[in-house]
C-alpha cells in the first residue's frame, strides 16, 4: 500500500537549553522573534496558535499536546495552504544545547503538490533564525534587511490638512538618519512617501516591508513622496543595517546609552535658554503642539519605555493592533501637575534617570533571553533617539511664537 502522506524533517542544533527552545515555541513575544510579525498563543491542549506575518499570510491553528522542554505538537493551517497539517517538534539535549528536531506531516495529491518542498525550505529557514536568535540575540529578519534610514510620524487626515499634503495614505517622516539613503537623498520632516518602485505605499509600516523585501543593501528604489502639495520622485539607495555591538550585561550595556541621554537633555536645555513661559506655551496653528506639549510628548515617552520593557521582561508584551496616536488629555493633565518649563526639564531629566537605573537593573534571566534583551537594546541603539527627533520641531514652534509677538 502506498503512503498517503510524505513527512518533512528538519533538524537544527542551537546552542541553548531544550528548556529555551520550548519557550520560543510556546510564548507570543519569543514567537515573533524568530518566527513570525504577530502571535498569540495559549500553550496547552487545544488552546490558540494564531501566528501571522507581513504580506497578510497566516497560520491559524491550535496546540495539540505539550510535554514541557520536551515536545510539542501543532495544527499548521496557513492562508494559502491547500488544508491544515500536523507538525511535532521534538527536543533532545546535545552536546551542551538542544536537537530540535521537526517533523510535518503533508498529504499526497494534486492540491498538495510542491508543497511539502515549501515548508522544507521554510522550516529550514526559519529555524536557522531560532538558533540566531537564541544564541545571538540577533534576528537576521532585521540584520539582513536593507533600511531606507527614515523615522517614522504618525499620519492621519488631520495631519494631511495641516501639511497641505493631498493623500491620507502614506508614511509621514518624522526625519532622516544622517549617512542614509533617505538623507542622501533629501527627503526632509514631513515628507510622506506614497510609493516605492511604482507599488503603492500606506499608512501601515509593513506596506513599506513588502515592497522591500527581498532587496538588498545597494539596491536603489524610486520613491514617490509629497512634500505639501508637490508630488516629488527621487532615487534612493537602501543602506546596510548598522548592527551595534551589545553587551548583555545591564551594567555594561547602560554606560553606552548614558551620553547620549546627556547630550539630549543638553540639547532641550539650550533650545529653552531664555525662553519665556508664554512662548513655550505658544500653540503655532491648529492641530500642532507647543513646546510644552512636546516635553510632555516626550517625559510620557520615557516612562512608557520602562512600562513596556516590563512587559516584556515579565514574558507577556502587550499588542496593539496600530500605534494608538498622542492623547492630548494625557499631555495636558501632565502640563497641569507641571506647567513650568524649570518643572518640565526636571521631570524629564528625573524620567532619563528612571530608564537608566531601569536598564542597569535588568534582571539576568532577560538578559539569557537574548532575543527579547537584543531587540530592547538594538531598538535603543538605533540611529537618533526620540528626543533628537523632537529637538527641530520644538525649535520651530518657539520661533513660530517669537514671530508672533514681533507682528501681533
Amino acid at each position: 500500500m502506498s503512503p498517503k502522506k510524505q513527512t518533512v524533517v528538519v533538524e537544527q542544533w542551537v546552542k541553548a537549553a531544550p528548556a529555551q527552545v520550548y519557550y520560543a515555541f510556546t510564548n507570543a513575544t519569543a514567537l515573533r522573534e524568530w518566527l513570525c510579525d504577530v502571535a498569540t498563543v495559549l500553550p496547552r491542549p487545544g488552546g490558540r496558535m494564531y501566528l501571522w506575518w507581513e504580506g497578510d499570510f497566516f497560520s491559524s491553528g491550535s496546540y495539540v499536546s505539550l510535554t514541557p522542554n520536551q515536545a510539542l505538537t501543532f495544527i499548521w493551517a496557513g492562508r494559502s495552504n491547500p488544508g491544515p497539517t500536523q507538525v511535532t517538534v521534538t527536543l533532545t539535549e546535545q552536546d551542551g544545547g538542544a536537537l530540535v528536531r521537526l517533523l510535518q506531516e503533508v498529504p499526497l495529491g494534486k492540491k498538495w503538490e510542491g508543497q511539502a518542498e515549501m515548508y522544507q525550505g521554510h522550516w529550514r529557514g526559519s529555524l536557522l533564525n531560532l538558533a540566531s536568535v537564541l544564541e545571538t540575540g540577533l534576528d537576521r529578519r532585521i540584520t539582513q534587511r536593507p533600511m531606507l534610514g527614515i523615522m517614522v510620524g504618525e499620519f492621519n487626515s488631520q495631519v494631511a490638512a495641516r501639511l497641505g499634503v493631498p493623500v491620507t495614505q502614506g508614511i509621514r517622516l518624522d526625519g532622516t538618519m544622517e549617512g542614509l539613503g533617505a538623507h542622501a537623498a533629501g527627503l526632509q520632516q514631513n515628507d510622506v512617501i506614497v510609493a516605492v518602485d511604482g507599488k503603492t505605499i500606506t499608512s501601515d509600516f509593513a506596506s513599506l516591508h513588502s515592497v522591500i523585501q527581498g532587496k538588498q543593501a545597494g539596491d536603489v528604489v524610486e520613491v514617490a513622496f509629497y512634500r505639501g502639495v508637490e508630488q516629488k520622485t527621487v532615487a534612493m539607495r537602501l543602506g546596510g543595517r548598522p548592527i551595534p555591538n551589545i553587551s548583555f550585561d545591564p551594567t555594561v550595556f547602560v554606560e553606552t546609552l548614558r551620553p547620549r541621554y546627556a547630550e539630549d537633555l543638553a540639547a532641550l536645555q539650550a533650545c529653552f535658554a531664555g525662553v519665556a513661559e508664554s512662548e513655550a506655551s505658544f500653540i503655532p496653528a491648529p492641530g500642532e503642539w507647543s513646546a510644552k506639549q512636546i516635553m510632555a510628548h516626550l517625559i510620557l515617552g520615557e516612562r512608557g519605555f520602562t512600562a513596556y520593557v516590563s512587559d516584556v521582561i515579565g514574558g507577556h508584551e502587550r499588542w496593539a493592533d496600530d500605534y494608538g496616536g498622542n492623547v492630548l488629555a494625557q499631555i495636558q493633565a501632565l502640563l497641569s501637575v507641571y506647567p513650568t518649563l524649570p518643572e518640565l526639564l526636571d521631570q524629564f531629566q528625573k524620567a532619563q534617570a528612571e530608564a537608566l537605573a531601569f536598564i542597569s537593573l535588568w534582571p539576568p534571566e532577560f538578559a539569557a533571553r537574548k532575543g527579547s534583551y537584543w531587540r530592547m537594546a538594538y531598538g535603543l541603539m538605533l540611529g537618533e533617539t526620540h528626543t533628537h527627533a523632537h529637538l527641530e520641531q520644538i525649535r520651530a514652534a518657539i520661533a513660530a511664537a517669537i514671530a508672533a509677538n514681533k507682528n501681533p
